[in-house]
């Protein structure tokens, strides 16, 4: 199997793993985008359903833009890559390992997107952090990241967007030497 070695790997290949990736492309990030799943991960990306007609086209437009624009500016979008399981390298140098059935994806950093609070504390709980109710600050010290979950039975799309540019915020501000300029 081959190794690639990245900034981050998005887990995620919906409105809000292509937010983020968006938003980690314009600070030019090395980011490479899989679809969710695996046992490890459960069902991470499974899609909420939107009752209110307005709002689904609201999406549907915005996901066609954002894969417009991935397209246009050669993001690394992987949709028929599945995560098929996800580990954390033990050391003084904290890598994600993710592997998928095309091989092994090295990065510092893993955005999750739309997974259930369930499933986020198992997959904490077998990387061996105690997560309390306020997990994100114990998940950002080791180079993971939510997009598309909040207190909210679904997101709306206006903050999956600045969750989107807030992870990619954060993960520019942890890249050492000066922070890429935005274009």
């Amino acid at each position: 199997m081959s190794a690639e070695s990245t900034t981050t790997v998005v887990i995620g290949s919906g409105l809000s793993g292509l937010a983020v990736a968006s938003e980690l492309n314009r600070n030019a990030v090395a980011t490479i985008v899989v679809s969710g799943g695996g046992e490890l991960l459960g069902e991470c990306t499974s899609h909420r359903p939107c009752t209110d007609p307005a709002t689904s086209t609201e999406r549907a437009d915005l996901v066609r833009l954002l894969r417009t624009h991935a397209s246009n500016r050669g993001l690394d979008i992987r949709q028929q890559t599945r995560a098929n399981d996800l580990r954390l390298t033990a050391g003084t140098a904290n890598r994600w390992v993710v592997h998928t059935e095309n091989g092994v994806l090295l990065a510092d950093n893993v955005v999750l997107t739309n997974c259930p609070d369930n499933q986020i504390r198992r997959l904490l709980d077998s990387v061996g952090i105690a997560a309390s109710h306020d997990f994100a600050s114990a998940m950002h010290g080791i180079g993971m990241y939510l997009v598309g979950i909040g207190n909210l039975l679904a997101p709306t799309t206006r903050e999956i967007i600045r969750q989107a540019k807030q992870v990619s915020d954060t993960i520019v501000s942890q890249l050492p030497g000066p922070a890429p300029a935005a274009s």
